[in-house]
């Protein structure tokens, strides 16, 4: 693996590295804004780019290469039992075409100003939703994944939260959860609040503090506000390059990234989760990540993914959309200008990223 030399001039922009990270070895390194808390690995949707995403499997696998956290996207069903699922829409998910029995309840509907049509999460019980299976949501990039098709269930919270905490005990590690809740506000109207039902699961496995091993995300603001006058676990919230909360609660995801911006996001965040691609203009640092510093936000970008087909033209090898690309050296400039934490696709590779950042080789990764 190459090493990060050619964008030392750019990250000196906001600060100067000590040590240059080299894949495969363990350095330190001094990163340009100072980490307000030690680097995590969030595995994105589990270990997603090697089995198909929000399955227990997917889950199991990140646990076994070093995640610190695993990432359940959260929607309800029929029935209120919160699973987990991407999208409410589960027609790219499951096998639900095959099922004729639910032929009928293919539809329509418009999910934050966008119609989208398929099966939807809601107009099923959880006890249906179980006859379903999972597949591969990317299987031209992945197609290595299709081999589980049909053999894995969708997971509830509460057998995710089982997992973690038995995990927690069978590797000595500290395995937390990294809930995201999808669309609340439409949840919401269609008679289906999340909010108050994902406190109470927490709380009743026993989180409900600033140390629980637990950090709730959102992408709109105002259920993240009630979210800080309900509970005391720390809140992300999430960010993208464009357009602004489904919520309407700020006008722009541009404008809450100002000093100001972002000042009012601490008044009810513990951090931010900005799109990865916010932190650079071009090849050149940003300045988000010492000015959300500064608000005293940490910083938790997402998603890191090997294949070429997400990486920035400068991480890509070669042009096939499904090759891997240079995703160590990716992480490992993301983790330069001194971020807290970074979803990934990967978690081997994110482990391993962590632990060059530390100088250190965690046992028990793989």
């Amino acid at each position: 693996m190459r090493p990060i030399v050619s964008y030392c001039d750019k990250l000196s922009r906001v600060g100067t590295l000590a040590f240059i990270a080299l894949s495969g070895q363990a350095v330190a390194m001094t990163p340009a804004s100072p980490r307000l808390s030690p680097p995590i690995v969030i595995a994105h949707r589990g270990a997603s780019g090697l089995r198909p995403e929000h399955t227990l499997a997917a889950y199991s696998l990140a646990i076994d290469q070093g995640a610190d956290f695993i990432e359940p996207d959260l929607v309800p069903t029929k029935d209120d039992v919160l699973v987990a699922r991407h999208e409410n829409n589960i027609a790219e998910t499951t096998n639900v075409a095959d099922h004729p029995e639910f032929a009928g309840r293919k539809t329509t509907k418009t999910i934050d100003g966008q119609a989208m049509t398929g099966w939807f999460v809601e107009d099923f019980t959880l006890a249906e939703l179980k006859t379903l299976r999972a597949k591969e949501r990317l299987p031209k990039l992945r197609p290595a994944n299709t081999a589980y098709d049909g053999q894995l269930q969708i997971p509830t919270l509460a057998e995710i939260i089982a997992l973690a905490k038995r995990r927690t005990t069978e590797t000595g590690r500290t395995i937390g959860i990294y809930p995201e809740t999808k669309h609340p506000t439409y949840f919401a109207k269609i008679g289906h609040p999340t909010d108050a039902k994902l406190v109470a699961e927490l709380r009743e496995a026993g989180w409900d503090s600033a140390k629980a091993p637990v950090f709730i995300q959102s992408f709109e603001v105002a259920n993240l506000q009630r979210l800080h006058t309900m509970t005391k676990i720390r809140l992300i919230q999430l960010m993208d390059g464009e357009g602004g909360p489904a919520d309407g609660a700020q006008p722009s995801y541009k404008a809450m990234i100002t000093p100001e911006g972002l000042k009012a996001v601490a008044a009810y965040a513990y951090g931010i989760g900005p799109n990865k691609g916010m932190l650079w203009s071009d090849a050149s640092p940003t300045t988000l990540v010492a000015e959300a510093h500064a608000a005293g936000l940490r910083v938790h970008p997402w998603t890191y993914r090997a294949e070429n087909y997400f990486e920035p033209t400068r991480f890509r090898r070669g042009t096939d959309p499904a090759a891997h690309g240079d995703i160590a050296a990716e992480i490992d400039a993301g983790l330069a200008q001194g971020i807290d934490g970074f979803f990934t696709d990967f978690p081997l590779y994110g482990a391993q990223a962590r632990d060059r950042a530390h100088g250190t080789v965690r046992a028990g990764v793989k």
